[in-house]
């Protein structure tokens, strides 16, 4: 049976175990849900025992499949690390490069950089994704991340970007804030589950007796609620000081707080010479206009 093991086979039964159903683990690995309920059971039958107890919840694992599962989370770990190490070998400019950022950095911030990085290495395929989720960097999900918060984990190089300078914005014509106050005044904010980011506890501290009149999880969502008369917004400046339609008000005893932006990837890509490349232009285009002289590391 070892002999005619396939590493598909592993996958498959990794894909089910994570999602719980066919058609989850269909999506997951681009499969129709016939042929992954097909593999399953050629993959059961060639080991002679179920896997799976099948419900109307979905797929559980029986014991035997939640011992294999820890069998094939460290074969699919052996598999990730190899590709990594073959990837890492490389020093072309070429190839697909993964980025993962927020949705408002990756479009106002990101986009243009990337573009005249293509314009150098036209051979580099960069697929930006912009999505709030953290992207794991071990399982190739992505290769390089931008993100407000420090990574973890010792397989992860990163480093501090640049620090991110925040202000209040709102449309011409909105009564003028007033800082410790507040009261007639509407705002953008952040929804719920971000309730104790900084800038949002910031705008709760300075201006308490305003109505939150709008929330976002989206910062470019935020900004055209405001540029459409909704409100005021805490708003990263590199955003609203482009956005047509905003204007600042200016606190400057006691301003937003900035937050810091952070890069990673796995250390097993410190010698991918795209992603290198990619980085030290991103570097050379923000730090220097972004962070003051002899930033810390």
């Amino acid at each position: 049976m070892l002999m005619r093991m396939d590493w598909d086979d592993i996958k498959v039964f990794l894909a089910v175990a994570r999602a719980g159903s066919l058609g989850g683990a269909a999506r997951a690995l681009g499969q129709t849900q016939p042929t992954m309920g097909r593999r399953l059971k050629a993959f059961e039958d060639r080991l002679g025992t179920p896997l799976f107890q099948r419900s109307a919840d979905g797929f559980v694992l029986t014991d035997l499949g939640e011992q294999v599962l820890a069998h094939a989370e460290r074969m699919e770990d052996e598999a990730l690390g190899f590709a990594r190490r073959l990837a890492g070998q490389g020093d072309e400019p070429e190839g697909l490069l993964r980025v993962s950022s927020s949705d408002w950095f990756g479009l106002h911030v990101l986009a243009p950089v990337f573009a005249r990085f293509r314009e150098r290495h036209p051979r580099v395929c960069i697929e930006l994704i912009t999505d709030a989720r953290l992207y794991n960097l071990a399982r190739r999900e992505a290769d390089l991340v931008f993100r407000i918060r420090a990574f973890e984990g010792a397989d992860v190089v990163q480093r501090r970007l640049m620090t991110l300078q925040y202000a209040l914005y709102g449309a011409p014509g909105l009564p003028t804030p007033n800082w410790g106050h507040g009261t007639g005044l509407n705002l953008v904010t952040m929804d719920t589950a971000f309730g104790q980011m900084p800038d949002v506890q910031w705008l709760q501290r300075v201006l308490p007796h305003a109505q939150v009149a709008m929330r976002s999880n989206n910062r470019t969502v935020q900004a055209a609620l405001c540029a459409a008369g909704c409100g005021w917004a805490v708003l990263p400046r590199l955003l609203g000081d482009r956005h047509p339609g905003l204007v600042r008000a200016d606190f400057d005893a006691d301003p937003p707080p900035g937050r810091d932006v952070f890069v990673g990837y796995h250390r097993d890509l410190r010698r991918l010479g795209r992603l290198q490349r990619l980085l030290a232009h991103v570097v050379a285009e923000l730090v220097p206009v972004t962070m003051p002289a002899n930033p810390k590391p």
